[in-house]
């Protein structure tokens, strides 16, 4: 071994700085950065604004007052929202499949007690039905009769009582528009009866 080394003696100088520079070169040669992974997630689509309708309930419910509700609710849906009906409540003078529109009032009679909708009155007669249709065909708002009325779409037997209550305690309505000043209709139900009413 010694012989070995005394023979090679001279080349140990050039092997050990081969090494050295082969070591070097490995450990200052730029390494790859490493890969970054990004995740994009899609932003959630907004959800589209529902447009609600407010409906009035009163009479044998629980929590009697204004609820908003989504287009296309029904009666039945109203009185769930104002905590159902009392024990003495008489629903079986409602349509409780019946949509309802906005601006709507719901009056639940209670057992033995009249509906407000068809309740008496000591008025005057009301003219007859063939005098409450304009040649137009248009429903005449200061002769009517209350099952006139009711042939108006979204008019149900509750705002058409309404309708001749007022007129009888305030006089002949004097523009169309003054009919939104019944309980129970709002701007959105005048729109759909507007062009089906007359004054004359």
């Amino acid at each position: 071994m010694a012989e070995f080394f005394s023979r090679y003696r001279q080349f140990l100088p050039i092997v050990i700085l081969a090494l050295i520079v082969i070591a070097g070169t490995f450990f200052f040669l730029p390494r790859p950065a490493p890969t970054s992974l990004t995740i994009i997630t899609p932003a959630p689509k907004p959800t589209p604004t529902v447009a609600l309708i407010k409906i009035d309930v009163r009479g044998a419910v629980n929590q009697p007052g204004i609820y908003a509700l989504a287009p296309g609710s029904r009666i039945q849906d109203a009185l769930a929202a104002a905590g159902n009906l009392l024990a003495n409540a008489d629903a079986s003078k409602l349509n409780l499949a019946r949509k309802l529109n906005d601006g709507e009032q719901i009056n639940v009679p209670r057992i033995g007690e009249t509906p407000a909708a068809s309740a008496p009155t000591t008025s005057a007669p009301r003219p007859a039905a063939s005098t409450a249709s304009a040649p137009s065909g248009k429903i005449n708002l200061n002769l009517a009769s209350q099952t006139e009325l009711e042939t108006l779409p979204g008019i149900g037997p509750t705002i058409a009582r309404a309708i001749v209550d007022y007129r009888e305690q305030s006089g002949k309505f004097k523009t169309l528009d003054e009919v939104k000043k019944v309980r129970g209709i709002g701007d959105a139900l005048y729109d759909r009866i507007k062009d089906k009413i007359s004054l004359e």
